[in-house]
């Protein structure tokens, strides 16, 4: 146990000397909280919208200033005809087209059937489908609400079907903030990186330097090297992951709806996979500059897997097969799960009993690798 504290003492000496890893650990965090937090997200606002109204009619001035009154579209221009509207577009200065046909006031008022046309802009064809969304509720509370108003004007409104009552509850993200869906998944990379990264470079570094030689021929046992050499990045996560979890809260005001330390005991278990793979990949490479790719490459492939942009339930079923192996998805849930939805042990045990196994393979396979390279 001594041999250990002694490690453990030089280990820590030694990162905080090493200017490399400390912007890694105390600056990277931050930003990427504070950046990717209000960057990686779905949400559309202001969108530029050009109207084409070829009716000028007190109906269609209200169907647009019911657009422009909301924090999802800004009314950029009005077009007497397409083609000068779809210029906008071609200059991706506008996201939408509103075409208003001639007529429109008067098919409303003689129960034809009015009609109108959006023009979306779909190079990016998630947020076509969002903004086409958002379009199609306004211009529907729109609708209802003119029926509502006219009804003494139509003739035969009395004939008029009436319309389910639909009221809507939004369970575990009541205000529909994305930011509270991404920053749970946000918080398990910033550990995720410090776990691959610094455990890959660090062990790395001593090579560079030729001191891991040095340690080679001492009595150092196996296992207390090893130990010594992973536990100072453990505990410099968890460090981590409670301080984002602070500002998660108090910055950004994201419920913690679970047991904090169920975050933490499953974080411990999952952080021993995360730097088993950084031990894995310290031994496969020689300098930093090969670990710290390798490492990217890994983090790359589970952060594009891992359901942070994109929800595993819409991915490819032989993609959702590979997910199965990528540590990171099983956290994201995880994080979720006990951060929104307040779920217990018993809703996650069986991510746990997979960190698990992936843990004890993962330290196995990399204490084998480092003494086949050691030796």
């Amino acid at each position: 146990m001594r041999t250990i504290l002694y490690i453990l003492q030089k280990e820590f000496i030694q990162i905080f000397r090493n200017r490399m890893m400390l912007p890694i650990i105390f600056v990277a965090p931050v930003v990427q909280l504070l950046i990717l937090s209000n960057a990686a997200t779905f949400e559309i606002r202001k969108a530029n919208m050009v109207v084409v109204d070829s009716d000028h009619s007190i109906l269609s001035r209200e169907m647009v200033s019911h657009f422009s009154g909301t924090t999802f579209f800004n009314i950029l221009r009005y077009c007497d005809s397409y083609p000068q509207a779809e210029k906008e577009l071609i200059k991706n200065n506008a996201k939408i087209i509103l075409l208003i046909p001639r007529g429109l006031e008067k098919n409303f008022l003689t129960r034809q059937k009015p009609q109108v046309q959006f023009i979306i802009h779909a190079e990016d064809g998630a947020a076509a489908g969002v903004l086409y969304s958002y379009a199609g509720g306004i211009l529907a509370n729109f609708n209802k609400s003119k029926m509502q108003n006219q009804s003494g004007a139509l003739p035969v409104v009395s004939e008029l079907p009436k319309t389910i009552d639909i009221r809507t509850s939004y369970w575990y993200n009541p205000e529909l903030n994305y930011k509270t869906y991404m920053i749970p998944g946000i918080l398990v990379l910033l550990v995720t990186m410090i776990g691959i990264f610094l455990t890959g470079m660090n062990i790395v570094r001593e090579k560079e330097i030729g001191t891991i030689e040095q340690l080679n021929v001492t009595p150092i046992k196996k296992y207390q090297f090893i130990i010594g050499k992973l536990l100072p990045f453990w505990l410099l996560a968890q460090f981590i992951l409670a301080f984002g979890l602070g500002v998660s809260k108090l910055v950004f005001h994201i419920p913690i709806a679970g047991s904090v330390w169920l975050i933490f005991g499953f974080a411990a278990v999952y952080l021993l996979v995360v730097i088993s793979i950084g031990l894995f990949i310290s031994t496969i490479t020689d300098t930093q500059q090969q670990a710290m790719f390798f490492a990217w490459f890994f983090m790359m492939i589970f952060m594009l897997l891992g359901g942070l942009f994109t929800s595993i339930e819409n991915m490819p079923e032989w993609v959702k097969k590979i997910t199965w192996f990528n540590p990171i998805a099983y956290f994201i849930d995880v994080m979720r799960r006990i951060m929104l939805k307040g779920a217990t042990f018993e809703e996650i045990r069986f991510q746990f009993g997979i960190m698990v196994v992936y843990a004890i393979g993962m330290i196995g396979l990399s204490t084998w690798r480092y003494r086949k390279v050691s030796a």
